[in-house]
């Protein structure tokens, strides 16, 4: 699905994909034309309240990976609430599978790896708030 989102005044365009969210700034995003006004005889409806403005992506603490290894599995998603000690991804090191949990309570505002990438020790692989 792609979105048009306005960040401080300029209009970005987001595809977003199941399970990964991907932003990439195509240039100012086109307008669309507007709606044309309505019969005189129509409800005047009122707009709909805006949503609450998002944590910046990567905004917050990082959680950084612990040892050398592949991540076998992602098991959380920008925006995905959590409580301390949720397993976010599972390593594969030293041929163990590794749990990397939540170190608190929070919002996932970044995840920086995919399932089958290698990793470094301290490397950020994702972020919380």
């Amino acid at each position: 699905m792609k979105y048009i989102v306005v960040l401080n005044g300029k209009k970005y365009e987001v595809e977003v994909e199941k399970g990964e969210a991907t932003a990439v700034y195509t240039g100012p995003a086109e307008a669309a034309a507007p709606a044309p006004a309505p019969a005189a005889a129509a409800p005047v409806q009122e707009a709909p309240k805006a949503a609450p403005a998002p944590v910046a992506a990567g905004d917050g603490d990082p959680i950084k990976c612990p040892m050398p290894g592949t991540i076998l599995d992602v098991r959380c998603n920008v925006g995905a609430s959590v409580k301390e000690g949720d397993v976010l991804f599972i390593l594969e090191a030293m041929k163990m599978e590794n749990e990397i949990v939540a170190p608190r309570a929070g919002t996932i505002t970044s995840v920086t790896v995919n399932k089958g990438n290698t990793v470094q020790t301290d490397q950020v692989i994702a972020t919380i708030k």
